[in-house]
């Protein structure tokens, strides 16, 4: 079943996020490899709010051997943009599986194109519960953005 887009628009930030994605609290998203055989290999990138508050993407660089263990929380590069520099970290428990070739000749893909061309690495394992469906997301964004605009739920 093809996925499908939900728009979300609040204040001055608006993106349109893929059902079809797990997400953290720090804005990375997650979705199955489509070409992965199996089931446990998954895209991760950063979400649409994430680069936003980056600025565009100038340049990044990820230090895992392909094949390596990576633990949750590991910082496991570094990506700068015009407003920010900030670590990449891994959302969970698994196996570094390599860096979007893509990258290589397009950076600005991670800023144009992040749900689609823009991911960052592979990922082999299963996300946790706290890796939430897109419903749960967007209670994130609400709750980031009204903290930014200095309101109160």
């Amino acid at each position: 079943m093809q996925a499908q887009r939900i728009h979300y628009s609040r204040s001055r930030f608006s993106a349109s996020l893929p059902d079809d994605c797990r997400y953290t609290p720090a804005h990375l998203w997650m979705r199955r490899d489509p070409e992965a055989g199996d089931a446990d290999r998954w895209l991760v990138g950063f979400t649409r709010f994430a680069t936003r508050m980056l600025g565009e993407v100038v340049e990044f660089d990820l230090e895992p051997e392909n094949g390596a263990a990576v633990a949750k929380g590991d910082v496991i590069g570094w990506l700068e943009g015009f407003k920010a520099v900030t670590d990449i970290y891994v959302p969970f428990d698994g196996h570094y599986e390599g860096t979007n070739p893509a990258l290589a000749d397009r950076v600005d893909l991670i800023d144009r194109r992040g749900h689609d061309d823009g991911w960052l690495y592979r990922l082999r394992g299963e996300p946790g519960e706290d890796c939430i469906d897109v419903h749960g997301y967007i209670e994130v964004l609400d709750a980031t953005i009204d903290k930014m605009l200095g309101k109160t739920r």
